[in-house]
């Protein structure tokens, strides 16, 4: 069984900064790719990035591309998400999934495993 815990959400001014980290325990972290979704209220989870396995490879969906960064510690059983350049249009609760598989991919029902989510609020 894999577990994930979300943290480092919170109120954040327009054009700040935000950090989430998933701590994932269970064995084998390294045989999953991780991914971070998001869900607005009254809207679909939609995908924000993912990252494979071995953290060689990564993607992003185009609303956040060039200003979050996924990343992980396969040593710690860590993935972040930094968060830059935050707009309203961010907020959401945002979720860490993790799939047994090498690449994870934007479709969220291949997704084995999600955390509890965490709250990014991004006041204008």
């Amino acid at each position: 069984q894999v577990q994930l815990v979300e943290s480092g959400g919170g109120l954040v001014q327009a054009g700040g900064s935000l950090r989430l980290s998933c701590a994932v325990s269970g064995r084998s972290f390294s045989n999953y790719a991780m991914g971070w979704f998001r869900q607005a209220p009254g809207k679909e989870r939609e995908f924000v990035a993912t990252i494979s396995w071995s953290g060689g490879s990564t993607a992003y969906a185009d609303s956040v591309k060039g200003r979050f960064t996924i990343s992980r510690d396969n040593a710690k059983n860590m993935v972040y998400l930094q968060m830059n350049s935050l707009n309203a249009e961010d907020t959401a609760v945002y979720y860490c999934g993790a799939r047994r598989a090498g690449w994870g991919g934007s479709y969220y029902p291949d997704y084995d495993y999600w955390g509890q989510g965490t709250q990014v609020t991004v006041s204008s």
